[in-house]
């Protein structure tokens, strides 16, 4: 701005050529332009090239019901860190889920929301989600371009409607723009909004951590990390499977029912008392970064959750087969064990996805 106000006195003073003032002055509406919409295509079909990694499992995201495209991406960053999402234009996803922690709340055991009102839930991290076939700790959504809907309408997170959403975005000029490049026309409503949405967490895959890099050859653990990656294949694989490192599947740990929350796991969906206190296997990529940890946060570090495992597991009706064998409730672990299996874990660390600009605000 400065710069244009010098310009403006030189033109003033009749000291500036007019031609030179016409060139900058379309050079400064391309720049503006290329700042307000930076990562968008001018061609509304360009396809997004999405990397699929190696040993991944196929993609379940519905690519045919929804393309992703170069400027349905940007959109939908832009999306994901958009306050008008909320009632009061607070709150957004990315204030819930920061990419500094792998997209979780980090230090909170539970979201803040809307009004700082809590949530029930540690909020998961955002990554691979392309490749997964379920959502959340309970399994209650199973579908990426409708996931975005529960927080912001949830009261005690986004506490909005599609419709006081979709008024807000299309009151403003920048985003008609910015619709109509990605599905072509101005229309704004609340399924382009999730599709959107949708598109760019499609895009947030994480794959190029030491472990990853391990596997290609390019770099070789430590004594401690090997030790660990067999730990880790013997005491925790069973569960944490597969380049996600998780099964999706849901069991019950053997963790205590907090009253504070009233969360019950999948038995909240299915009202099934086989599914009480069952909840989904989360991913361990990048779980260095995404303290607190279970679905209500009550661990603080890595060492808490594996003492937990080998010393607090409750012998609860249903608890997970695994947990009960050969006599002995938990996981047998010697302080060393747990050592080496956290130096493995910290190999799961993609430093390059928590500050890839490609997923900043």
């Amino acid at each position: 701005m400065s710069i244009m106000i010098n310009l403006l006195q030189q033109f003033g003073r009749g000291s500036f050529p007019p031609l030179r003032i016409l060139l900058f002055l379309v050079l400064w509406t391309f720049m503006s332009c290329k700042n307000e919409y930076e990562g968008f295509s001018v061609n509304k079909d360009e396809a997004y090239q999405l990397n699929v990694p190696e040993g991944f499992p196929k993609m379940t995201f519905d690519v045919l019901g929804n393309p992703i495209t170069v400027n349905g991406v940007a959109l939908g960053k832009k999306l994901f860190y958009e306050g008008k999402l909320s009632r009061n234009n607070t709150i957004s996803c990315g204030f819930c889920h920061i990419q500094e922690y792998a997209f979780t709340h980090h230090g909170h055991t539970v979201s803040h929301g809307i009004d700082d009102r809590l949530g029930i839930r540690n909020a998961p991290p955002i990554q691979n989600m392309a490749f997964l076939r379920n959502y959340t700790w309970d399994g209650v959504s199973h579908n990426l371009d409708e996931r975005s809907l529960v927080p912001i309408t949830t009261d005690f997170e986004m506490d909005s409607s599609m419709p006081e959403v979709t008024g807000k975005l299309s009151a403003d000029s920048n985003y008609k723009k910015m619709f109509r490049a990605a599905f072509g026309d101005d229309n704004i409503t609340g399924e382009r909004v999730l599709k959107a949405l949708s598109q760019f967490m499609a895009t947030m895959i994480s794959a190029d951590s030491k472990y990853d890099q391990y596997r290609k050859g390019q770099v070789s653990f430590t004594q401690q990390e090997s030790k660990g990656f067999s730990l880790f294949q013997q005491k925790c694989a069973s569960c944490h499977s597969g380049e996600l490192f998780t099964d999706e599947s849901y069991r019950n740990t053997g963790m205590y029912y907090n009253a504070q929350f009233d969360d019950k796991g999948r038995y909240r969906v299915t009202l099934n008392i086989a599914d009480y206190m069952k909840f989904r296997v989360p991913s361990l990529r990048n779980i260095e970064y995404t303290a607190p940890y279970m679905h209500d946060g009550r661990f603080y570090s890595l060492e808490a959750v594996l003492n937990f495992y080998s010393d607090s597991v409750e012998d609860q009706p249903n608890l997970d087969p695994l947990l009960k064998q050969n006599g002995h409730i938990g996981i047998p672990m010697t302080n060393d064990d747990k050592q080496y299996i956290i130096a493995f874990l910290k190999t799961l660390s993609d430093k390059n996805f928590i500050t890839n600009p490609k997923f900043s605000e």
